[in-house]
C-alpha cells in the first residue's frame, strides 16, 4: 500500500510537471490561433483559394498552417470550404495541415521532445499532403465526391460578419477584446484533452513497466535503436492503435508520445503516434455525418495510408543523413520541474498576458459579441465521459499532490 501510495504521488508530481513545462507554449500557441481566427476569416479563405487545383492545395495547406489545431474546429472549416467550392483535395490538404503543422503543436514538440521531432512534424505534415493528393489524383472518386457534396446541400445561413480590414481590427481595443473571447474558446476547446492526456501521461510514467511496451512494440527498449523494416512497419501500424485508444487530442497526446520514444518505441512508430488524431472513431463519425460512410471510409483509408508512408519516409530519411534522434536523451521523468529557469519566466510573461486579455475581453470590453466558428458535431457521450474523466483526473491530481507534500 506504501508503494502504491508513493507512485501515485509521483504520478501526480510528474503530471504537474508536465504540464509546468509546457504551460506558456499553450498560452503563445493559443493567443496566436486565436488572432488568426479572428483576423483572417473563412470567408476571406474561401475567395482567395479559387479553383486551380495546384493553387488551392497550396493554399489550402498555408490556412491550414494558420488555423487552429483543434481537430474538430479542422473537420468543420474543411467541410465548409469543401461544401462552398474547395476542391476535396485542398479541403484535404487544409485538414491535414491545421491538424499537423499549425505552429503551436510545433513548440509543445519541441519542449517534449526536441527538434528532429518538430523537423519531422512539419516535414511529415507535407508528405501527409502530398501522399494524400497522389492517391486521390490515382483513384479518382469522382463518384464519392460527388455524392459527398450533395449530403453537404442542407440549408445553412451565410456568413454575415463584417469584412472588417484586419489592419483596422488589429489597431482596435474591440478586435482584441475578440481575441480574448476566442482565446478562452480555445481553451474551452481542450481543457478536457489537455487535463486527461497530461494525467494519462504521468500515471504511465510511473505505474507501466518498460515490459509493456516490449510488447506492444516489437523489440523496443533495452536500448535498442537498431530495427528491421517489419519491426519499424509494426510500430508504425501499433502507433495509430495506441493513439485510438487514447484519443485525446494531439495537443494532450505529446507528453505520452514522449513517454514512448522514451521506451525505446521507434522514430517512426512515435511519429505515426503523433499523426494518428485524425484515424479514430468520433472522427470517422463526424466526416460520415458530413460526408457519408462510403466517403468517411475512404477518408480513413487515405489518411491512414498516408501516415504510414509519411512515417516510414521520415524515418529513413533522417536514418541516412544520420540525424535519428537518441530515446536516451528524452529524461522528461527525470526533470527537476519546478524551479526558477527559462520555463518559470516565460511562464509568468505568459499568465500576465492572459491576465491583460482576460481583463479586456471580459470586463473591459464585456459587451463585444463574438460569434464562435463552426464546431464538428462531437458526441454527447463521449464529451460526458471525457468532462468526468478530467474531473476525476483533478481529484486523483489533488490526492497525489496531498500525498507527496503532505503525508
Amino acid at each position: 500500500m506504501d508503494n502504491f501510495l508513493k507512485q501515485w504521488g509521483e504520478a501526480a508530481y510528474t503530471t504537474a510537471g508536465f504540464f509546468w513545462m509546457a504551460l506558456w507554449a499553450f498560452v503563445l500557441g493559443y493567443i496566436i490561433s486565436s488572432m488568426i481566427q479572428v483576423f483572417v476569416t473563412e470567408k476571406r479563405m474561401q475567395k482567395t483559394m479559387g479553383e486551380k487545383e495546384n493553387k488551392s492545395v497550396l493554399l489550402g495547406t498555408f490556412f491550414g498552417f494558420i488555423s487552429s489545431s483543434c481537430s474538430f474546429a479542422a473537420l468543420a472549416s474543411a467541410k465548409s470550404l469543401f461544401k462552398k467550392g474547395a476542391s476535396f483535395v485542398s479541403s484535404i490538404a487544409f485538414l491535414l495541415a491545421s491538424t499537423n503543422l499549425v505552429i503551436e503543436l510545433g513548440i509543445i514538440i519541441s519542449i517534449f521532445l526536441g527538434w528532429q521531432f518538430v523537423v519531422g512534424e512539419y516535414v511529415g505534415g507535407i508528405i501527409l499532403i502530398l501522399i494524400s493528393w497522389l492517391l486521390i489524383r490515382l483513384i479518382n472518386p469522382k463518384k464519392l465526391i460527388e455524392n459527398a457534396r450533395k449530403n453537404l446541400k442542407e440549408n445553412e445561413g451565410e456568413d454575415e460578419k463584417q469584412s472588417t480590414d484586419w489592419k483596422k481590427k488589429i489597431a482596435s481595443e474591440k478586435g482584441w477584446a475578440k481575441v480574448a473571447k476566442q482565446y478562452k474558446m480555445e481553451w474551452a476547446m481542450v481543457w478536457k484533452d489537455v487535463t486527461v492526456g497530461f494525467t494519462i501521461a504521468g500515471i504511465v510514467a510511473v505505474f507501466v513497466p518498460d515490459s509493456f511496451f516490449q510488447t506492444l512494440f516489437i523489440n523496443s527498449g533495452n536500448g535498442n535503436t537498431d530495427f528491421t523494416f517489419l519491426e519499424i512497419l509494426e510500430h508504425v501500424v501499433v502507433g495509430p492503435v495506441a493513439a485510438f485508444l487514447t484519443f485525446i487530442g494531439s495537443m494532450g497526446n505529446i507528453p505520452l508520445a514522449a513517454l514512448l520514444f522514451g521506451k525505446g518505441v521507434s522514430f517512426a512508430g512515435v511519429m505515426a503516434f503523433i499523426f494518428s488524431d485524425l484515424v479514430v472513431f468520433p472522427i470517422l463519425r463526424i466526416n460520415a455525418k458530413y460526408y457519408g460512410w462510403k466517403m468517411s471510409l475512404f477518408i480513413l483509408f487515405l489518411l491512414f495510408t498516408s501516415l504510414i508512408g509519411a512515417s516510414l519516409a521520415l524515418h529513413y530519411a533522417f536514418d541516412i543523413f544520420g540525424a535519428l534522434p537518441d530515446p536516451s536523451q528524452v529524461k522528461i521523468t527525470d526533470t527537476e520541474y519546478f524551479k526558477f529557469n527559462y520555463t518559470f519566466y516565460l511562464n509568468l510573461a505568459f499568465l500576465i498576458i492572459s491576465a491583460g486579455l482576460i481583463y479586456l475581453g471580459f470586463f473591459k470590453k464585456k459587451d463585444v459579441e463574438y460569434k464562435m466558428a463552426e464546431m464538428a458535431p462531437k458526441s454527447k457521450l463521449l464529451e460526458n465521459i471525457l468532462k468526468y474523466a478530467a474531473f476525476f483526473c483533478y481529484l486523483w491530481l489533488a490526492g497525489g499532490l496531498i500525498i507527496k507534500f503532505l503525508i
